[in-house]
């Protein structure tokens, strides 16, 4: 009867032990926000001279005309122009078409880096123009990118 009860206890312990997970990224392949320090508080002024600040050469890039089906890509160069690291939490497109892919690491001051959008014009046509909305520990929180461009479908 001991050995009966002690099997289910033992499992039961297996069981939660390894659901006890240490990973450092959320399931979604993001950042935990514990893992962001921004030297200000919510509370009291912002001393803006210490915070991370996210500089794009540019924010906006035209692809121009491509034809339907093409998947086309551009990388976004920017720099940490503040005064700590930056850390990106997370980079969200406005479309399923449109796939972001951005540095997981913290990014030193003075260091550049780069974020890759690429975009699927499989079954669209005409005009598009999509966004990017990267989130991370900069004032302000939220920095956007953007392509643009026109889908020309083939004629047969």
């Amino acid at each position: 009867m001991k050995k009966m009860l002690y099997i289910p206890l033992m499992a039961a312990l297996a069981l939660g032990f390894m659901s006890c997970n240490e990973s450092k990224e959320n399931s979604d392949g993001s950042l935990p926000t514990d893992l962001i320090h921004n030297p200000q508080s919510a509370e009291g002024e912002v001393d803006m001279e210490n915070l991370p600040i996210m500089t794009f050469e540019k924010d906006l890039h035209d692809f121009g005309e491509i034809v339907q089906g093409e998947k086309v890509t551009y990388e976004f160069k920017f720099t940490n122009t503040g005064k700590s690291d930056l850390l990106i939490t997370s980079a969200r497109a406005s479309c399923g078409c449109t796939v972001p892919d951005y540095p997981k690491e913290p990014i030193a001051a003075g260091q550049t880096a780069y974020i890759k959008v690429q975009y699927n014009s499989e079954g669209r046509k005409d005009a598009f123009n999509k966004t990017v909305t990267i989130t991370a520990n900069t004032i302000p929180n939220e920095n956007k990118i953007r392509i643009k461009g026109v889908v020309i479908v083939p004629q047969n």
